[in-house]
């Protein structure tokens, strides 16, 4: 990948919607000349961007950098801005991705059972049925926009089962979820709407099941947060409704990305998309595996982690950080330095050697990532053996990208195949 021209004392431009089509050689010229920099975002926030990988994992992992915004200077422009729609509003505040321990450790240990490997792998046929639904809605088409079609849906109907909302709900949440990350033409003001109209039925959900007692047996996670606050874990109805927001949001966005950026890298690489379509038709998984942390490392779905606010003065990359300043962790970025991975910049799905960051480091490390894993190897496996010439639709650079801070993902991947035959 060719670096853009730019001196040692002139930074490439930033988060303008070229940057957001391919930022990869931006920010290959920060790690080399200002691996920890100071700019200023679009928000009008000043604050540190970090992007080479040991930089990286020191930031993730220091406890003098809080998640708490309140540790922030400048509330009016930052606080509680975490990447996520809506949060600003006090009654969703409180959530794993923007509290620090003790709170933080209370909060992830309720949640934490619904993640373990026992769990996901119970989950493993739910998640193939939504697969295949999904994928039989257009087989026979012969083209689909896989981002509408399947790779936003699948993650929703995921996490509405696992948190325990009925069937008969989970078309709304899909709507919902759509005009939050501004997914098709979503009306202005849509976003507030969707954030209010969620967690107004979430909190409804809470009270229904404790009034009906059905949580009492159920392996849901809401009537898990309900029985650990019936029994002394002192979870408030608040924490309950922005948990099960929050769980609902990281565990869809994430998803949705990783499928749509994972199948165009792909599409992109064809020998590299051959190779694994050959090691599955062989019934092998183990490519599978490396293959979606390659995905991961190469193209992950968060491009920035959420933000991070010093306690004290610090230093970090030879920089000196301040007490307040706000510091944001290039993922995208530590994951392609040359220090850390050979040949960053290819796509290797065999790679072994990969550590990536794509779900964070320490104790805010993604608690959803082994069911988001699941996801993508079921979707990639799926769409490569039951559509296996799937090919692009338009041109790479007809794309559009979604603009944002946090996450990275295409607003749209048109494709085309040959229609499965009933």
């Amino acid at each position: 990948m060719n670096v853009p021209h730019h001196g040692p004392d002139t930074p490439p431009e930033l988060f303008t919607w070229e940057f957001a089509a391919d930022p990869y050689p931006a920010y290959a010229w920060l790690r080399e000349h200002a691996p920890v920099h100071r700019t200023r975002l679009p928000s009008g926030v000043d604050a540190w961007l970090v992007t080479r990988y040991a930089d990286a994992r020191q930031a993730l992992a220091d406890q003098r950098l809080s998640k708490n915004p309140a540790h922030h200077d400048e509330p009016a422009h930052a606080k509680g801005r975490t990447g996520i729609p809506g949060e600003r509003k006090a009654e969703l505040m409180t959530h794993l991705l923007n509290i620090d321990p003790p709170d933080h450790t209370r909060l992830r240990r309720l949640v934490s059972k619904a993640f373990t490997p026992r769990r996901v792998a119970a989950f493993a046929p739910r998640v193939q049925e939504l697969t295949d639904s999904l994928i039989d809605d257009f087989a026979a088409k012969g083209e689909a926009d896989l981002i509408h079609d399947f790779a936003f849906p699948l993650p929703i109907y995921a996490i509405c089962d696992l948190l325990g909302v009925p069937r008969e709900d989970q078309d709304d949440f899909r709507d919902w979820a759509g005009q939050m990350i501004r997914h098709g033409n979503a009306p202005r003001g849509g976003v507030a709407r969707a954030v209010k109209r969620m967690r107004a039925y979430l909190v409804e959900l809470i009270h229904r099941k404790r009034e009906d007692r059905g949580h009492e047996g159920a392996e849901d996670l809401i009537s898990g947060l309900i029985r650990a606050s019936d029994h002394g874990e002192h979870l408030t109805e608040n924490e309950a409704a922005a948990m099960a927001f929050i769980l609902l949001f990281a565990g869809f966005e994430t998803t949705v990305n990783l499928i749509g950026n994972g199948t165009y890298a792909l599409l992109r690489h064809p020998a590299q998309r051959a190779r694994l379509q050959r090691s599955l038709a062989a019934g092998e998984t183990g490519l599978l595996a490396t293959g979606v942390e390659e995905l991961l490392r190469y193209d992950g779905p968060v491009e920035l982690a959420t933000w991070r606010f010093a306690t004290e003065p610090l230093t970090l990359g030879g920089q000196a950080i301040g007490r307040g300043d706000p510091v944001l962790v290039v993922l995208a970025a530590a994951d392609r330095d040359p220090e850390r991975f050979a040949d960053p910049d290819t796509l290797d799905l065999a790679r072994t050697d990969n550590q990536h960051l794509g779900y964070g480091h320490g104790i805010h490390y993604c608690l959803g990532a082994p069911l988001a894993r699941l996801e993508g190897q079921t979707a990639l496996a799926t769409l490569l053996t039951r559509l296996p010439d799937l090919d692009l639709a338009v041109e790479p650079d007809e794309l559009r990208w979604r603009g944002g801070l946090i996450m990275r993902g295409l607003r749209t991947l048109p494709v085309r195949f040959t229609p499965e035959r009933p």
